[in-house]
């Protein structure tokens, strides 16, 4: 079992109940709250590590299930590791897999794993909690998660309360796996939508001695008001010195709902999905680059963002590579994404520090909201 100290340090609480901390890993220091990018199998999509680390990003995402197939792991591990096989020398975090593998068709559950088949190339397999880690082991992320059953939010009450039971000695089994001396792990809280599900998982996940703690089984479609009564059930049981991770959440209003009830860190695809279909966050709202309005437009996507997109292009050239197809428009798309991110990351932390994160996202969303359609 690995006992090191992950250090979580929280810098500052605001009075509405942000948080704004730090901890540390092997790879360096990690600013809460944080936007974590995500690179699915080994990779963040259209742009390399250099473009990535110059929007700060200082934590990607990649996935267990996916970096599991084929040749993909053993790759890896011929490379020494995902830091030098992704060219990313600051932390990583690598998910367990469960909301791909519970996200399959013709899966089969039962309390020892889950046997189903890899999309790609049809081979069946068993997946347990010791598999995972020991996958994530050999991944060499610097967090790892442990492996947990995501099931939709239309589940009935019988099934997540039989699914709870299970994550939690899942939880067990996995802490119980010697890991690398630098890497840490984190517990998955589950429940569904049934805040006494919720606070079951909570109380059972958190006595489990994990180095941070997430909240999952959200963003499956249980909408915003939903996540926020989760997030809002779920956090008071958190531990105050332990990073809080709330898995899969992307939008920025989500985020600023999420922070404003105590989370620490975020993932999600949206930024960089919504980038190579040409929508683009700016801090007057969403833009579609392809809309005929951008066909003369001269002005950079977000006269706020000091980006490398928005300091060389123009909407209009932006709009001309995107309908030209070429590769170049989802580069520069998904590095201004990620910038924006990353800024709204580092202007909530300041407003935290402050005691004004109220009066932040209240300001925040109604420039944001202004122009919403």
């Amino acid at each position: 079992m690995n006992s090191k100290d992950i250090g979580f340090n929280l810098i500052a609480a605001d009075s509405c109940g942000a948080r704004r901390g730090e901890f540390t890993t092997a790879h360096g220091k990690v600013q809460t709250p944080a936007f974590m990018p995500v690179g699915t199998a080994g990779f963040v999509r259209s742009i390399t590590p250099r473009d990535v680390a110059e929007t700060d990003s200082e934590v990607i995402l990649a996935n267990t299930y996916h970096l599991s197939l084929g040749e993909r792991l053993a790759s890896v591990k011929r490379m020494g590791g995902l830091h030098r096989f992704m060219g990313w020398n600051k932390t990583i975090l690598t998910d367990s897999g469960g909301f791909q593998v519970f996200s399959l068709p013709g899966k089969e559950i039962s309390d020892e794993g889950v046997s189903f088949s890899y999309e790609e190339d049809g081979e069946r397999v068993f997946f347990t909690p010791e598999k995972s880690m020991e996958i994530q082991r050999d991944l060499g992320a610097d967090i790892v998660m442990a492996f947990d059953e995501c099931v939709e939010h239309t589940a009935s009450r019988e099934y997540i309360e039989q699914s709870v039971d299970r994550t939690t000695g899942w939880a067990k089994r996995c802490r119980d796996v010697e890991l690398k001396d630098y890497q840490f792990m984190f517990g998955i809280i589950q429940g569904g939508i049934f805040p006494e599900l919720r606070q079951k998982s909570a109380i059972e996940i958190t006595a489990i001695p994990f180095d941070g703690y997430a909240i999952g089984g959200v963003s499956v479609g249980e909408g915003f008001e939903l996540m926020k009564k989760v997030v809002d059930v779920t956090a008071h049981f958190l531990p105050e010195n332990k990073p809080r991770y709330l898995m899969g959440v992307g939008l920025p209003e989500d985020i600023l709902a999420a922070v404003r009830r105590g989370m620490d860190m975020f993932d999600c695809i949206i930024p960089t999905r919504y980038a190579r279909q040409g929508t683009l966050f700016t801090h007057m709202g969403k833009i579609r680059i392809l809309d005929k309005t951008y066909r003369k437009d001269k002005f950079p996507l977000d006269t706020k963002c000091n980006c490398y997109t928005c300091r060389t292009y123009p909407r209009m050239v932006l709009r001309y590579l995107l309908f030209s197809r070429d590769p170049l428009a989802e580069t520069l798309l998904t590095i201004h994404n990620l910038t924006f991110y990353q800024d709204l990351m580092k202007e909530i932390r300041v407003a935290i520090e402050e005691n004004r994160f109220e009066e932040f996202q209240d300001e925040w969303l109604g420039v944001y909201h202004k122009n919403r359609k």
